[in-house]
């Protein structure tokens, strides 16, 4: 059998399916992707509304990764990078802090900010530098903990502690109790350290955008949910079957696979916020932080700080909440525009768009930077991919998806 007519088939459309259709194509396969909702990016959307860029959750592209370096084209997304720092609200001021040595315009804000004490700078200054010597592989081989216990174990301050390393990570990690793994904090703060944080001009979506663009022989079913996989066979909603000689599936196995029903993979969740605003408080592209013990808001981001393809009226203001504490809807709208003018002095104008996001981020132990081809494999024509494999990260789904492609490709070439 030629590698065209095998009938390879790839459940979900986001970055693990698009990357591994892309290394099938380019070995001689034309595989399917199987989407259940009306268009490829999975957990990367954007939608436009009212002339405002809203991207489904304020998420980031490190351009340190690198798999992310090895597949996407960061000039043609005309990625627009954030300063590496932060803003930080705590007793109703605002301090700016950040890397001097990566930006001098950050050098004066940062010594007199009152964040953190001398020791704690030093301390910064001593972990960058020990990051920076690690390579990834010695990153995932070290020891696991969590990450508010290795901060502690380096003797940082609670002040730096809560007004910095909390909130930051927090709205990273989508947890405040910073209970993710070190080996995780260790590797975003090194991809930090090595590039930028950055939102492609026409907004997130433009990753997964530039990834099927550029694919040339896949075909796409979208809005076609999948209720099983077995061996050979793909059962849909509608109730057809599909005849399938190797399958990929790039979302969570246990609800498709019988075998797999007890394997499941919990997620953690969050609420994003979108507001109208007359001004900015943050005058500068940097993420504003809340260094306030059990606030809603976590963290805050003018995206009108940074150039769009759309160009709304007012500014746009991003508000993550990690904890709802239990309000929903109305409610949650009004605390958190009272925590705003309270804590930010931010008076908003109206509320845009909420999106609850119930899977943002897969949660993880025992987190991997890469594994072999043959784990990826389920059965004979079976085979997994996605963040979940091995962290939460964009670089993890890419990853995970050319290892797939490639175990599948060893398998259909062993067949041949």
């Amino acid at each position: 059998m030629n590698r065209k007519d095998y009938k390879i088939h790839i459940i979900g459309g986001g970055v693990s399916g698009l990357i591994a259709a892309k290394v099938l194509e380019e070995n001689g396969f034309k595989p399917t992707v199987i989407e259940a909702t009306d268009r490829a990016g999975g957990r990367i959307k954007t939608d436009i509304i009212e002339g405002y860029q809203l991207d489904h959750g304020f998420q980031v592209i490190l351009t340190a990764y690198p798999a992310v370096k090895k597949y996407l084209d960061y000039k043609a997304l005309d990625l627009q990078n954030f300063l590496p720092g932060a803003s930080i609200f705590k007793a109703n001021k605002q301090s700016i802090i950040g890397d001097p040595l990566r930006d001098v315009s950050l050098l004066i804000s940062t010594l007199f900010s009152g964040i953190g004490t001398i020791s704690d700078k030093i301390k910064i200054l001593k972990l960058n530098h020990e990051i920076k010597k690690k390579s990834l592989t010695d990153i995932f081989s070290e020891k696991e903990q969590t990450t508010i216990s290795y901060l502690r174990e380096l003797g940082f301050s609670k002040e730096i502690l809560n007004d910095f390393f909390i909130p930051f990570f927090s709205g990273i990690f989508l947890e405040n109790k910073l209970e993710t793994s070190s080996r995780m904090f260790e590797f975003v703060y090194k991809m930090f350290g090595e590039g930028h944080a950055a939102i492609p001009k026409a907004g997130m979506e433009a990753i997964p955008k530039q990834l099927l663009n550029n694919l040339k022989t896949t075909t796409f079913q979208y809005n076609t949910k999948v209720t099983s996989v077995e061996e050979g066979e793909i059962t849909l909603k509608n109730g057809s079957k599909l005849v399938s000689d190797f399958t990929i599936l790039t979302i969570p196995a246990n609800s498709l696979v019988s075998s797999l029903k007890k394997n499941s993979t919990k997620w953690r969740s969050c609420i994003t916020l979108y507001f109208e605003t007359n001004i900015r408080v943050i005058n500068r592209p940097l993420i504003g932080l809340i260094a306030k013990k059990n606030s809603l808001v976590n963290n805050i981001v003018y995206n009108s700080s940074l150039c769009s393809t759309t160009k709304p009226e007012n500014e746009l203001l991003c508000v993550t909440v990690i904890d709802d504490q239990g309000l929903t809807n109305l409610k949650l709208v009004k605390a958190v525009k009272e925590e705003l003018k309270i804590l930010c002095d931010i008076s908003v104008v109206r509320l845009i768009k909420q999106y609850q996001i119930n899977k943002a981020l897969p949660i993880l132990k025992n987190l991997k930077y890469e594994m072999k081809p043959s784990k990826t494999r389920l059965s004979k024509s079976l085979f997994i991919a996605g963040d979940t494999q091995l962290n939460a990260s964009f670089n993890a789904a890419m990853i995970s998806g050319e290892l797939a492609a490639l175990e599948l490709i060893k398998a259909a070439t062993n067949r041949i």
